[in-house]
């Protein structure tokens, strides 16, 4: 599963499934030995749990990097390598 993006501990990564569809474009957060898995689309939580201070990172974060988001979601669903997306600072 690529890195896209790596700030304050927290480690974002895309799942790639060429050929497949997944339901909703979605990446992966995780901080601690903790998961959470976030939709784009609306920026919601879909499932498993970080701690709210990170949580309301990974949401800031994500909300002023939707359209590269939306891009790497195209990118990896063709089978093809994602782009880096800038850390939160």
């Amino acid at each position: 599963m690529p890195e896209i993006s790596r700030f304050f501990g927290i480690v974002i990564r895309m799942f790639s499934e060429p050929g497949g569809r997944h339901h909703r474009p979605h990446f992966h957060a995780y901080y601690q030995g903790q998961v959470a898995v976030f939709a784009i689309d609306a920026i919601e939580l879909l499932g498993g749990n970080l701690p709210a201070r990170q949580r309301r990172l990974v949401e800031a974060w994500t909300e002023i990097h939707l359209d590269e988001l939306q891009q790497d979601w195209e990118l990896l669903q063709q089978g093809r390598t994602p782009f880096r997306i800038e850390p939160l600072r």
